[in-house]
């Protein structure tokens, strides 16, 4: 795909993401303290019913499930060398699942250390273990890359470098508090800007909060950067079961109302984080006529 061909989508009305990937795999029996990506790669049928249900119920575009088929978060399981051929499966995987009626993104997530000089991971090793990925997903045939959770305004920098030379659309979004802070420090409005400054070519937010507290954000973002707009919260806030499991408390149908509000605000690319599910881009799909 490429950044023309995506300019052209999100021109046209509000695009559709995917739900949530990880709290589903839970669901679906994924255990505690195993490789994500090693897990859907043995369990292959979970993951193209989840993925093919969320283009039945709309979704337009795909994560496909990279989000820590990186260097740093697999050498946890012993699995540091296998970044190239795991994110080449996986990228197929979803691609099967899209079966030509969605685009699937290469997923990268958050470093979840701050960079130099406030913590102890340097720009340059942030930026290796992005390109490394980045090269393979685009080797697998991704059509773009999403780039989410970010924690910090350095590691978003550190991504878009790498993203740098690929002629895939780059998706850039921040885990932020409701008032708009970035949790390693800044504002989500200066995030933003050195985000678009570096070649994003959609801007936003995912994860930490439910979309009932981010209508202030979205609108920041949409006076701040002249392209698409990035909405994917969770489903409202977790509460954890005495098995230490997180439960989410937004329904669909709630969920979807604050999302219309967030589409009104000025979001244009919407889907949902941890606790959603296909149900819950059915029920957007049909609000917001997608």
């Amino acid at each position: 795909m490429t950044k023309d061909a995506f300019s052209e989508l999100t021109a046209r009305g509000a695009v559709l993401l995917d739900g949530a990937t990880g709290s589903n795999l839970r669901e679906a029996g994924m255990p505690p303290g195993v490789s994500p990506e090693l897990w859907v790669l043995e369990h292959p049928e979970i993951l193209l019913k989840l993925q093919g249900d969320y283009v039945e119920a709309g979704s337009r575009i795909l994560c496909a499930p990279t989000f820590s088929a990186n260097r740093m978060s697999l050498r946890h399981f012993g699995l540091e060398e296998k970044v190239g051929e795991l994110n080449g499966k996986l990228v197929k995987l979803s691609i099967e699942a899209a079966g030509g009626k969605a685009f699937v993104a290469g997923d990268l997530a958050t470093m979840g250390r701050p960079l130099e000089p406030v913590g102890d991971l340097s720009y340059g090793d942030a930026y290796d273990v992005y390109r490394e990925q980045i090269e393979a997903l685009a080797a697998a045939g991704a059509d773009l890359l999403a780039v989410e959770t970010l924690m910090g305004i350095d590691e978003a920098a550190a991504a878009l470098d790498a993203a740098a030379g690929f002629a895939l659309p780059v998706l850039c979004s921040f885990s932020v508090e409701a008032d708009g802070g970035i949790l390693f420090g800044g504002t989500i409005r200066e995030a933003a800007l050195t985000a678009w400054e570096m070649g994003a070519d959609a801007v936003g937010v995912n994860c930490s909060v439910g979309p009932d507290q981010l209508e202030a954000v979205i609108r920041v973002l949409r006076e701040t950067v002249p392209g698409p707009v990035i909405a994917k919260p969770n489903a409202g806030l977790p509460v954890m079961d005495e098995l230490g499991q997180a439960h989410y408390s937004m329904g669909p149908a709630d969920f979807v109302r604050h999302m219309e509000n967030l589409a009104a605000a000025g979001a244009g690319l919407l889907g949902g984080c941890c606790g959603t599910t296909p149900e819950y881009i059915r029920k957007l799909a049909a609000a917001l006529g997608c």
